[in-house]
């Protein structure tokens, strides 16, 4: 399940795509456009800074963009970068397998095989979809040439 840190990481990034090319946006400004905490938004935009997402400028005139274009940033990795590997239970997972305390054999789990199917169900649509993609959904295509699209 994408958690409250997952989901405004994305608000964030969504926002930060529509920003005109060369432009900062302020964390207090990304903070009340998308109704998100301010301290919240903070730490949120850290981790996306330490993943190489975003970069930031501090000082007079300074604020956070996208690290490259929107085309270029995958969904599924803003998702992992904030609430980790997609699978619903650790011995689903690709990234971060470990197996169940209590299961007899990996190859019969019924739990885990449809947790797998479901994890490359998710993965199949966040991998597969890019940030440009995701702002477009809400704002015409024709402004995006203006934009990091």
């Amino acid at each position: 399940m994408l958690t409250n840190k997952g989901k405004y990481g994305l608000k964030a990034m969504v926002h930060l795509a529509g920003l005109e090319q060369g432009a900062l946006a302020q964390v207090a400004d990304i903070a009340e456009a998308n109704s998100i905490s301010k301290k919240f938004l903070d730490h949120i935009l850290t981790e996306l800074r330490h993943a190489g997402l975003v970069y930031s400028k501090k000082g007079r005139g300074g604020g956070y963009a996208l690290a490259r274009p929107a085309h270029e940033i995958q969904v599924g990795k803003i998702v992992r970068v904030l609430d980790g590997p997609l699978a619903p239970l650790p011995c689903a997972s690709v990234t971060a397998f470990r197996p169940c305390d209590d299961c007899r054999d990996l190859k019969t789990c019924a739990v885990r095989l449809i947790m797998i199917d479901a994890r490359n169900a998710i993965a199949n649509v966040l991998d597969n979809r890019t940030l440009a993609e995701l702002w477009t959904l809400t704002n015409p295509p024709e402004h995006a040439a203006m934009y990091h699209i």
